[in-house]
């Protein structure tokens, strides 16, 4: 075999090298565990989620505890969100915290030291009682406001003091916050991301977030 033919099937080697390693390498999951997509959006094994995991339309909202136009989406329109389109199966639902201060990652942090099931629970509960709890209601003791809602979700005031002491979850709830802001440039919430997509902020309607759901449905078929 010539010195010519040794050195071309030398470059052809390592071109198939190369390629067999990139194609290993951005099947890769990032390090933070999430499962990529080509969609334009991650699924965290520590998501909270509801719904059809298999469903194509995906929607997810970044919400803190504390925001009172987080609490009117929930009060006036989630309901029908979960009744017409999660329970269903029609969508794939994803809740994210995005804190706003300090006390939403209290309150976070208390919900995810519930049972899983939960969880959503808790973030109602939170929600339906800002007033308790809620620093732009004028109440000056929130670490009491938010110990009475855990004793109330069956939790003693020491369980409640040892979650919102957990720093671990500092890392992971700071990390989920950055990277929404970084992909979705998240300035308010709550944010609705559809597919990937930013719907924008704030209390969307329920027939307004109904057509886009509808459409999306619609762009699968």
């Amino acid at each position: 075999m010539s010195r010519k033919t040794l050195l071309i099937l030398g470059v052809v080697v390592l071109a198939v090298l190369g390629a067999v390693a990139w194609y290993a390498l951005s099947g890769t999951p990032s390090d933070s565990g999430a499962t990529a997509s080509t969609k334009g959006y991650e699924i965290y094994p520590t998501d909270r989620t509801l719904g059809n995991r298999n469903s194509k339309v995906v929607l997810i909202e970044y919400a803190a505890p504390s925001c009172p136009v987080c609490a009117a989406f929930s009060a006036q329109s989630f309901g029908r969100l979960k009744a017409q389109y999660i329970d269903t199966g029609k969508i794939f639902y994803v809740f994210r915290v995005f804190p706003l201060r300090p006390d939403d990652g209290a309150a976070e942090k208390i919900a995810r030291c519930l049972p899983e099931d939960k969880y959503f629970d808790f973030i109602d509960l939170l929600f339906r009682n800002q007033p308790q709890w809620d620093v732009e209601y004028g109440v000056t003791d929130v670490h009491g406001g938010l110990v009475r809602l855990g004793r109330i979700a069956g939790m003693t005031a020491q369980q409640v003091d040892q979650c919102i002491a957990n720093k671990a979850e500092d890392e992971r709830i700071n990390k989920v916050a950055a990277d929404g802001e970084a992909k979705y440039n998240i300035t308010g919430t709550p944010t609705f991301i559809l597919n990937g997509v930013s719907q924008g902020s704030g209390n969307i309607p329920f027939e307004t977030m109904s057509k886009l759901l509808d459409k999306a449905l619609a762009e699968q078929k």
